[in-house]
């Protein structure tokens, strides 16, 4: 048995719908994937997704991206904490999970988050042209850093077995120095909505061995003080020089 790590599959656009309608229906019947949000803000896209990887992989592991809590257009009249709650309720229906894995010595756990500025505080540049800003609608009186603590008191419940390899998995990133050296300054514009570094406090209570992140589109594997970092993202279509643009295996068992 295989685990795959993917994230950000953007189906909105047809290519990246097209590479997940032809992902091969038997190859992968035993395995587990790990789909790191930022799949689609349209729940009927979203349940196609899970459906189609669904019948594809013996599991599928989600937690969902910021594009996934967007309440544009169709769930205007929800805000993005409601949204959450719908898209936990889809999951679970489309055969998908968003609940720890455990099986003969794995255990794969998600963590929910938010960005908490804990990598600096977003500019007046980034603010106006984050999509974030406008698209999520939270509850009155909620900023973005009681989001973030909403979200990380959820992961509260998790354990670890003792002697377990132990995978989580997120869709933010947990520390910023995952970012490789010479991103240009647009590209740093970008690093207060990143994640959080509460993530990272989580990952390792929990004893992590390998954490799979996304939403940078920045693929990286990378090891630090002991755990191993991985991002696949599959990106937009025009991001053929920092994402791989396929499933990667990341532990076998």
């Amino acid at each position: 048995m295989r685990v795959f790590a993917l994230s950000d599959i953007h189906i909105d656009y047809a290519v990246n719908s097209k590479w997940i309608e032809g992902l091969s229906a038997v190859e992968y019947q035993n395995d587990v994937l790990i789909l790191a949000g930022d799949v689609t803000h349209a729940p009927r896209r979203l349940e196609w997704c899970l459906n189609t990887l669904a019948r594809r992989f013996q599991k599928v592991l989600f937690v969902p991206g910021n594009h996934d809590l967007w309440v544009i257009p169709e769930d205007r009249k929800k805000n993005s904490l409601q949204k959450f709650d719908d898209v936990c309720a889809l999951v679970e229906s489309s055969g998908a999970s968003m609940q720890a894995f455990r099986e003969r010595g794995l255990s794969i756990i998600p963590l929910l988050a938010w960005y908490d500025y804990s990598f600096g505080e977003p500019s007046d540049e980034l603010r106006s042209i984050w999509m974030d800003y406008r698209a999520c609608r939270w509850p009155s009186g909620y900023t973005d850093k009681d989001v973030a603590v909403h979200f990380a008191a959820l992961n509260d419940k998790h354990v670890s077995v003792l002697g377990d390899t132990v995978i989580t998995y997120s869709h933010f990133l947990p520390r910023i120095d995952l970012m490789p050296a010479g991103i240009p300054r647009s590209g740093k514009l970008l690093y207060p909505i990143l994640g959080s570094a509460r993530l990272d406090r989580q990952l390792r209570r929990l004893n992590a061995n390998i954490h799979v992140y996304g939403h940078s589109h920045v693929n990286r594997r990378v090891k630090i003080d002991g755990v191993t970092y991985i991002n696949n993202a599959f990106g937009y279509p025009s991001e053929t020089w920092i994402t791989s643009k396929g499933l990667m295996s990341i532990h076998e068992w």
